[in-house]
């Protein structure tokens, strides 16, 4: 009996456990503390992503809701803010389809910095969320959201990613704390606007070339960890900011190259961030330029590195001796020896010493020159003025009479005054002006080369001190006057020649058919740059010069001046009146190689797509990037691989000045041309190749650059 009583207070015992539990399960839902509402997950390797929202349910009356499109990125993996930078694509969402959405506003938490493919960028890598505001057509009543979401995110390749996202709200009041805490730690790296922060900002400069954007911030606190993010729109691109603090770290100067600027920019948006503190400014870019709060001291250069450098430099400009541009040097040189024959050694020395002289002030003049340009902001580089058509104006007309005395039509005198004055002045000895200008107008035919060492010489000179410019280009000077000044020490050397007879004329008839040879290529560079009607006109103004000089004696003085001083003017004034209204002959990229323009965003995308690219620096008045063209580029191995598929051929034109072409060879340290550079995706920031191209030097550079077997990513489905 006592059993039985005891079993039956056993299961009132465990009925009432089961009630309790029971009440307390449908007493949670009933209060409203349902599990989060979210949207199924996109998942792939790299990326999984969702919607979330802080609201569970649509509540009576409610007009807006907060939602967040919630990304988690794998290791490495980045994905781009609204201005991505060079290259990149920021997240893009449409709502088509979706249900009681009347607008969806897409909120940009504050994005990092980083590198891809040796370009800045700007976007987010681990996480993040992109805050939504919707506002409903219906309040208070159900959501259907849905998200076709288009993103691209990267790593050593980057993934075009497109994929749905549907998410489907009840009538309800509950609330997911979890997510409302997640949408609002990234709602709160959403910029504001600066006048709320305790930021301001004082200037904005973009310079009359858009070639510079110069801001200035001042902070009522100091400053922390400041970074800037400009933004012009889609198409325009920033380089890395230089970034100075000033005045108790409360002031804020930044500059940023522009890379890229699109053809009708927007206004410019700049977002600040610093340590817990994100604000938004829209400067006018019309103000005055400033200075920056102070100078960076460059580091100083060690002696042993000047030293090995100048060495460098020497070497560089005797192999120029022997480079593609060799052909009118060595006619000047080989005139200057036939001329010296006959001269004793004290008169021969002499002579060579001064055409070493001549090579030297040149060098001298064009290293003032660099300085003098760089002082006053202009960029610089080797053998540029050759992108000048009144430089080959003169050089097309200097030559022109040069080549047609030697062939002999006419020599070249002085008026018979000053014959006169000089032969009481340097009675028994032979004037050097000659030997002098023989060797300055060597060296101005050796600019348009490039040899090995010389790249690495010369752009250290152009990214040194005033000291450094005037050491190498001294240096450089010093090498291409070796021969000079062996022969000046050895005058003997001269007798290896053989003696006078009627081969100098035919000598002298040789050396006239190089020059004029020279003639005809700097013609057709003129052409490049400045146009055909230019070089026509210059070629024409030459000819008519040279038929003056030849029949001087036939006219009267005053006439034959006056004819000489206008068909100078005309040859001068054309090409750089014309230049700019004949552009009819531009490089297109043609021949056996399938080239494609050079575009430097281009060549990050196509290396985000698991590309090779080849990128070939050259321009028309460039002789090595010739001589690399025919005796590298276009032949066997190289031409089949450039053919292939296995990679992409771009090339730049340099011909003419361009100044995105400029800021490529300087952000990658050169400062001339030819220059050549692989990019693959196992070498982003890129191999640069020596001036002189080898077939191997090129092949390793590519199986460097190429993917890795088997490292691509699937996009996911």
């Amino acid at each position: 009996m006592q059993n039985n009583r005891w079993q039956r207070a056993m299961a009132r015992t465990l009925l009432n456990l089961c009630i309790m539990i029971l009440g307390l399960i449908f007493g949670q839902t009933s209060a409203g503390t349902s599990l989060a509402a979210t949207s199924q997950a996109y998942e792939s390797e790299p990326l999984v992503a969702h919607i979330i929202t802080a609201q569970d349910g649509i509540a009576p009356d409610v007009k807006t809701i907060t939602a967040g499109l919630h990304l988690k990125l794998g290791e490495d993996w980045k994905t781009y803010w609204k201005s991505p930078g060079e290259v990149g694509i920021p997240p893009k969402i449409t709502w088509n389809g979706s249900q009681n959405v009347s607008d969806v506003q897409f909120h940009w938490p504050a994005p990092i910095r980083f590198r891809a493919f040796g370009i800045e960028n700007f976007g987010y890598k681990d996480e993040v969320v992109f805050p939504l505001t919707v506002t409903l057509e219906n309040p208070g009543a159900p959501v259907d959201l849905k998200a076709a979401v288009t993103t691209l995110i990267c790593s050593d390749i980057c993934v075009p990613v497109e994929f749905s996202l549907d998410l489907s709200l009840a009538q309800g009041t509950g609330r997911d704390q979890d997510s409302a805490r997640l949408i609002n730690a990234f709602l709160s790296r959403v910029p504001t606007p600066g006048n709320t922060s305790g930021m301001k900002s004082d200037v904005a400069t973009l310079d009359t070339e858009s070639e510079m954007l110069t801001l200035n911030f001042t902070n009522d606190l100091p400053f922390d960890a400041p970074d800037v993010f400009p933004d012009m729109g889609r198409d325009t691109a920033f380089g890395a900011p230089d970034i100075r603090l000033a005045g108790d770290r409360r002031q804020l100067w930044v500059q940023f190259p522009v890379l890229a600027l699109a053809q009708d920019p927007p206004a410019l948006s700049v977002t600040v961030t610093d340590t817990n503190r994100v604000a938004e400014f829209s400067p006018r870019t019309d103000a005055p330029p400033t200075p920056p709060p102070y100078e960076i001291a460059a580091a100083e250069t060690s002696a042993s590195a000047l030293v090995w450098i100048i060495l460098l430099a020497v070497g560089g400009g005797l192999i120029l001796n022997v480079m593609p541009c060799v052909l009118p040097v060595l006619s000047i040189k080989l005139s200057s020896a036939v001329k010296a024959r006959d001269r004793s050694a004290a008169q021969i020395r002499a002579g060579f010493l001064a055409s070493a002289a001549g090579i030297l002030t040149f060098m001298w003049l064009l290293a003032a020159i660099t300085i003098a340009a760089r002082s006053l902001g202009y960029s610089v580089g080797w053998g540029i003025q050759f992108q000048n058509p009144l430089f080959l104006a003169v050089m097309i007309v200097v030559l022109a009479v040069f080549a047609t005395s030697l062939a002999g039509l006419f020599e070249i005198t002085l008026p018979q005054s000053l014959n006169t004055r000089l032969a009481h002045v340097e009675k028994g000895r032979v004037s050097l002006v000659g030997d002098f200008l023989t060797g300055a107008f060597s060296a101005v035919l050796a600019t348009p080369c490039s040899a090995p060492f010389l790249g690495t010489a010369v752009a250290f000179a152009l990214t040194g001190r005033p000291v450094d410019i005037v050491a190498i280009f001294t240096a450089m000077g010093v090498g291409l006057a070796i021969p000079y000044l062996l022969v000046a020490v050895h005058p003997k050397l001269t007798a290896a020649l053989p003696k006078p007879g009627r081969w100098m004329v035919g000598l002298k008839w040789a050396l006239s058919a190089a020059l004029l040879t020279t003639i005809g290529w700097l013609v057709w560079v003129m052409v490049g740059v400045a146009g055909d009607t230019a070089a026509t006109a210059t070629v024409l103004a030459a000819t008519v010069l040279v038929l003056l000089i030849w029949k001087s004696t036939m006219m009267p003085p005053v006439l034959h001046w006056t004819a000489l001083l206008l068909t100078l003017t005309a040859a001068f004034a054309a090409p750089v009146a014309i230049a700019g209204k004949d552009r009819s002959r531009l490089l297109e990229p043609a021949g056996e190689i399938p080239w494609i323009t050079f575009s430097r965003p281009e060549i990050a995308r196509l290396v985000s797509r698991g590309e090779v690219v080849f990128v070939d620096v050259t321009a028309d008045w460039c002789l090595t990037c010739k001589a690399n063209k025919a005796l590298v580029l276009e032949r066997g191995e190289v031409l089949a691989t450039l053919q292939s598929d296995k990679a992409i051929p771009m090339q730049a034109d340099w011909t003419r000045p361009d100044d995105v072409i400029a800021r490529f060879l300087e952000d990658n340290g050169r400062f001339g041309i030819p220059f050549n550079i692989v990019y693959g995706p196992s070498a982003p920031e890129g191999i640069a190749l020596p001036e002189i191209l080898t077939t191997n030097a090129i092949l390793d550079a590519m199986e460097q650059a190429a993917p890795i077997a088997g490292g691509a990513v699937e996009s996911g489905s």
